[in-house]
């Protein structure tokens, strides 16, 4: 190789890194400013949007800073207790209600609302904190009607890690995480391993919470899940003090797990051990 060429291959080189290193952080920082629409894919919903039902509910309005999110309370006539529903990272609450019937079959109220941005929820996410602020907002508002009676918190995919945080406050009868993860920060990892983990905005860190919780824990996962593997779950009875069991669902994936035999016996089992039977 001649000199010049050694030369001109050199210059090019230095002109290449910096600039390289300038994409790379261009696209550190897009994805930084882009964690809630990545992580939080809501659907909006028409504020005069009417849910309909055969079962008896009501719609409540619960107040945060600054908005004001949408909740939906299933109500029996003489129910074994609440159960307190966290969901996933997508829809809203017409999409993740399509599966009351079941919870009256084991005579259970309902409550779950949806996050802001979500289905009729008004604001933004902004943060962790302001998310855990408004999961602690929901159950202060209808907790203190179910005195004397089991309460249990349900959290699924994504709102495993806020039920968790909510657990160790609140002190529940049961706390129940389908399809749970170790830690956001840690799925983020995976999916995009040339991201610094510090910064992630949402590490929603279940690992660092279960074992301060005090009450039993269900742990329920699809042995085929893909995008939240079930050794995470593993991994979380592993590490939780309280009592705990793990309920596989024998090859059910993420977006299925609810719908086999073995979920819908296995929850309806501890719902109603959880009520004293």
């Amino acid at each position: 190789m001649s000199p010049r060429v050694l030369r001109t291959g050199v210059a090019a080189l230095k002109f290449l890194v910096p600039l390289g290193a300038l994409g790379y952080a261009g696209t550190l920082g897009l994805l930084y400013a882009s964690q809630e629409r990545l992580i939080f894919q809501g659907v909006p919903l028409p504020s005069d949007y009417r849910f309909q039902f055969d079962q008896r509910f009501e719609e409540i309005g619960v107040p945060v800073p600054g908005a004001t999110l949408d909740a939906l309370h299933f109500i029996q006539d003489e129910p074994r207790g609440l159960v307190f529903f966290i969901h996933g990272n997508a829809g809203n609450l017409a999409t993740w209600t399509t599966g009351v019937d079941f919870y009256r079959r084991v005579n259970y109220d309902l409550f779950i609302f949806d996050y802001r941005g979500y289905g009729k929820s008004t604001g933004q996410i902004e943060s962790e904190d302001q998310l855990a602020a408004d999961v602690r907002a929901a159950w202060d508002t209808i907790a203190p009607r179910y005195k004397g009676k089991p309460i249990v918190i349900y959290g699924r995919s994504l709102g495993t890690g806020l039920a968790a945080r909510l657990a160790r406050d609140v002190d529940p009868a049961l706390l129940v995480l389908v399809s749970p993860y170790t830690s956001l920060a840690a799925i983020g990892k995976r999916e995009y391993p040339f991201v610094p983990e510090r910064l992630n905005r949402y590490p929603l860190r279940t690992d660092a919470v279960i074992g301060d919780i005090r009450c039993p824990i269900l742990l329920v996962h699809g042995t085929a899940d893909t995008l939240i593997p079930f050794g995470e779950s593993e991994q979380l009875k592993a590490l939780a003090r309280a009592p705990v069991e793990l309920l596989p669902i024998p090859g059910a994936g993420h977006h299925d797990v609810h719908r086999s035999p073995v979920y819908l016996g296995g929850l309806a089992a501890h719902l109603i051990a959880a009520a004293g039977g």
